[in-house]
Parts: structure tokens; C-alpha cells; sequence
């Protein structure tokens, strides 16, 4: 499903824009150019409004475009849109389960320690991102 709200964009003096969303409690982000900013503002928006219905929120209804205020004649306000099937499916914290081929001699060993596969598996992969960010 798509939800839309406006933002502002305010450009700043080194060339960054910082944004903000009225409707969303000021919620802020910023690029370091206009198109960074509104990839940020998207991922921002999404991420507030995806973390909200989780929690049972109600959302707040977007504003006109026309009747959002600017504190500075720079600003450029403009609606971003976010669908939150597909940023559900990036995001969503829920277990995939996945298949995997140890040795035997390793299965026996972890299960006599008792070794959690799941999240063993998990921090190595997550030590591995981290690795490559």
C-alpha cells in the first residue's frame, strides 16, 4: 500500500538538503544533495510509518501540499511516496528459514555444546555485513 506526505526540503549552505516532515511529529532526515535527500526522505518515511502500524498507531492524515508552511522562501516542499509492501518485504524482522549442510562430525559437536545454529549463523552473518559496509 502507498501512503504519501509532504516535506520540506531546506537547502543548506554546503549543499546538503534537510528535510522534514510536519505531519510525522518533525521527523528529519537529510542528503547530501536534492536527490539524496528525497532517497533518504523515502527510507526515513518508511521507516516511521512502518514501525508505527507495527506498534498499532494510527497514522496521521497528510496535510495538502498547499497548506504545508516553509520557514524559508528556498524551501521546496513536495509529497513522497512510500510503499510499505515492498519496504515490509526489505525490512521485516521476521525468521526466514533457511536450509543448511554441516559435516556430521560438526552437528555432533555443536549439539553436545548445545550451539544455537540459528543464532550463530545470524552473527556471522551479521560480523560479515559489517565487514563489507
Amino acid at each position: 500500500m502507498n501512503y504519501i506526505y509532504p516535506a520540506v526540503f531546506y537547502p543548506e549552505d554546503d549543499g546538503r538538503y534537510s528535510v522534514i516532515f510536519p505531519d510525522l511529529n518533525d521527523l528529519a532526515t537529510y542528503g547530501d544533495n536534492l536527490a539524496d535527500a528525497f532517497a533518504m526522505a523515502q527510507e526515513a518515511c518508511g521507516q516511521y510509518l512502518f514501525t508505527s502500524l507495527r506498534d498499532g498507531d494510527v497514522l496521521p492524515a497528510p496535510s495538502a501540499l498547499d497548506t504545508v508552511k516553509k520557514d524559508d522562501e528556498n524551501a521546496i516542499v513536495n509529497m513522497v511516496c512510500v510503499n510499505l509492501d515492498e519496504y515490509a518485504r526489505a525490512y521485516d524482522d521476521k525468521a526466514v528459514k533457511k536450509t543448511l549442510s554441516i559435516p556430521a562430525w560438526l552437528n555432533t559437536a555443536c549439539e553436545n555444546l548445545g550451539i544455537n545454529y540459528s543464532k550463530v549463523l545470524k552473527d556471522a552473518l551479521i560480523a560479515k555485513l559489517q565487514i563489507h559496509s
